[in-house]
């Protein structure tokens, strides 16, 4: 980076925007369709998944207390160097697989929007193109990223916001409701439903990604992660619970887009149009967020020696362009590899791999809170959320936990390889980890 450059900062506005934005991506408007037949259990799960999500994320913000240096730097304070490349090397690949599947997403939702121009045999072409785009708004720094994440959120939450007051407009008028599936509720059940609805939320700890980018982060982070879980938890458990009471059960379990039933039901078939459209932009804001997020960690590993050396390099605003483009190159061959029948069970792999891997981050991020937070309350909701992801876990089933074993295995051998690379090659690790960020106003 040049010395007369300063890095680019962001704050509260802009890293609460990357929290909102990264978990509203294209998932919460096809959960229903999974959640229908479970009934009452799946209200009883947002309520779950919602407090446990709250307690993790007040988890990492008392990491993120530890300072500004990204993840790996906080829990590396706590555990050490390797579990430290293990938490960010399981959400770099969590991360470069789900750019794949929110950039297939994206083109899906544009391909009603605009029938013309995306077909379903160029979906993966378009979905390439949008990871080029975003990556290009990305290099052009963090404060470019995080402003694009403020208009996304503005927009996609409109679709989650209009069914919620068709579900209060029908309450104040006395209108009925539908009756929720029939399922008995039980551990099974919500379990279930509980896995579900936990992915659901996930996205937030990409917040915790950027090295060195976000001003007074003892203070940002703690308060953007909070606030914005919190505002998605209540919008999500209003909007999840007005979706199964404003159509049949059975609609919803068939519909390929639940949302835009309920929108046209009330406005007619314009109103799907307009779902398709700022699903289609939910997508777009959430692979924004994942973008920065895997090339932050990419770069976090680079300096450590973890991962190869350029991926460490740096444009004069220190962005970590190289490490980017990495990330979406990765991206792209996982769609490439799911656009030729002979490798799609490929594709199935890695998105397992990404699905268990963002449970190990929340779990070392929780243990390494608990050590940095003597004291019975603040101990009390990390207890929570230890036991929120160990039901999350049991819901899951065996297979995630088997494959996010191999995905440790194949980190481990990874760095151990690039570690030896690096000492033949006599380069070394970088000392400096975060460059000290400027003060400035705050976005």
């Amino acid at each position: 980076m040049s010395e007369t450059a300063k890095p680019q900062t962001i704050g509260l506005w802009m890293t609460s925007a990357i929290v909102v934005g990264t978990i509203i991506g294209s998932g919460i408007f096809m959960l229903p369709v999974a959640l229908a037949p479970l009934g009452a259990n799946a209200l009883i799960a947002w309520v779950i998944s919602g407090l446990g999500i709250i307690c993790i994320a007040y988890g990492l913000g008392r990491l993120s207390r530890l300072g500004g240096g990204g993840i790996q730097a906080n829990v590396e304070q706590e555990f050490g160097p390797t579990a430290g490349f293990l938490v960010a090397w399981s959400f770099w690949v969590s991360n470069a697989v789900a750019q794949g599947a929110v950039a297939v997403a994206a083109a899906s939702a544009m391909s009603f929007v605009a029938p013309g121009f995306v077909r379903p045999d160029n979906i993966v072409p378009v979905a390439i193109g949008w990871l080029v785009v975003l990556t290009a708004v990305n290099a052009m720094g963090v404060r470019a990223a995080g402003g694009l994440s403020i208009v996304t959120v503005l927009i996609k939450v409109l679709p989650l916001l209009a069914v919620v007051w068709i579900f209060g407009q029908r309450g104040v008028t006395g209108g009925e409701f539908e009756p929720l599936a029939v399922a008995p509720i039980n551990l099974s059940n919500l379990a279930a439903a509980t896995a579900l609805t936990f992915f659901a939320f996930t996205g937030f700890e990409c917040a915790t990604t950027p090295v060195g980018k976000v001003r007074d982060p003892e203070r940002t982070l703690p308060r953007a992660l909070i606030g914005g879980v919190t505002f998605v938890v209540l919008l999500y458990l209003v909007a999840g619970a007005a979706i199964q009471m404003l159509l049949p059960a059975d609609v919803v379990a068939a519909s390929p887009a639940p949302f835009a039933d309920a929108l046209v039901a009330q406005w007619g078939n314009g109103a799907a149009t307009f779902a398709a459209f700022t699903i289609a932009v939910a997508a777009v804001g959430c692979l924004n967020g994942l973008i920065l997020a895997t090339g932050e960690l990419g770069y976090s590993m680079a300096l450590r020696g973890d991962m190869p050396k350029a991926m460490g390099w740096t444009r004069g605003i220190n962005t970590p362009v190289v490490s980017q483009i990495v990330g979406s190159m990765v991206s792209a061959l996982v769609l490439l590899a799911n656009n030729n029948g002979a490798t799609a069970s490929l594709y199935t792999f890695v998105i397992l791999l990404g699905t268990a891997s963002v449970v190990i981050v929340y779990f070392a991020g929780t243990a390494s809170a608990w050590k940095h937070s003597p004291g019975i309350g603040r101990r009390l909701v990390l207890a929570f959320a230890f036991l929120f992801l160990a039901f999350a876990v049991y819901g899951m089933g065996f297979e995630p936990v088997f494959w996010s074993l191999v995905l440790l295995a194949i980190g481990l051998v990874i760095r151990w390889a690039m570690q030896r690379l690096n000492a033949r090659a006599g380069s070394s690790p970088v000392e400096e980890l975060a460059p000290a960020a400027p003060p400035g106003s705050s976005a």
